[in-house]
């Protein structure tokens, strides 16, 4: 059953699961919902165990409301941490896909007291500069510059992706990789191989700049940037388990 939390005059839908805890928070990726393959299964998971379990929509994604294209990383970062604030009791286990690696690594440098551990899935830090802007050819900066945005093929929809550039100008403001990241509590990477939206040189750079007590970088070879096959699916799982 979907809720709804009111935040900064956002409605924010969520779905939560009561259980045991420390509990487990699902963060989805850029333009993904709460209904995905990763956040179902994980709520499977946690049924199944007794575990409390929380997914939502971040402001313009999904069921929630508000406009995709007005939203930042800054913003679904606050989304993100009203929902834990609000919603969830005691330590939490995050889960964080590809944007969401992103916001929940911004939320340890917020809340770390509130983080019991953090598994990511194919995390995507800092791609706003060093993947959009930085790839962008000087046309599509001059349009982002003039126009406001810049529209970009999307290999997971038949509609393009819209940059804009408040979301880059935003991501400048949030970046992960330039500064000090402290984790210190268990972390979990995990990474396709055949990933086309996160390469393995990103989760090995992310593992080699953090810094905490208990991290590990697993590979998958073959994976893509879904990571939802049965055995990816299962991979989350054990990784969750081991926190």
């Amino acid at each position: 059953m979907t809720r709804f939390l009111l935040h900064e005059g956002r409605r924010l839908a969520y779905s939560q699961i009561d259980g045991e805890g420390p509990g487990v928070v699902f963060l989805g990726g850029f333009r993904s919902d709460k209904e995905g393959t990763k956040a179902l299964d994980l709520e499977q998971w946690a049924q199944e165990s007794g575990r409390a379990f929380l997914r939502f929509d971040y402001s313009g994604h999904g069921e929630s409301s508000g406009d995709f294209l007005d939203g930042t990383i800054g913003d679904w970062t606050e989304d993100a941490e009203a929902v834990v604030n609000a919603l969830a009791d005691g330590p939490q286990i995050l889960v964080g896909s590809s944007m969401g690696g992103w916001i929940s690594l911004l939320l340890a440098r917020r809340m770390p007291e509130r983080i019991a551990g953090l598994v990511t899935i194919a995390a995507a830090p800092d791609f706003t500069e060093d993947g959009y802007w930085a790839e962008f050819d000087e046309d599509q900066q001059s349009t982002l510059e003039a126009e406001g945005q810049v529209a970009l093929p999307s290999g997971y929809s038949d509609e393009p992706y819209i940059i804009t550039k408040r979301l880059i100008e935003d991501g400048r403001r949030n970046l992960v990789l330039r500064d000090p990241l402290p984790l210190p509590f268990p972390v979990r990477f995990l990474q396709g191989t055949e990933d086309e939206a996160v390469s393995t040189s990103t989760a090995l750079r992310l593992l080699e700049h953090a810094d905490g007590p208990d991290m590990r970088l697993s590979l998958v070879k073959g994976a893509d940037h879904r990571f939802s096959d049965p055995s990816c699916l299962a991979l989350i799982r054990r990784a969750v388990e081991d926190m």
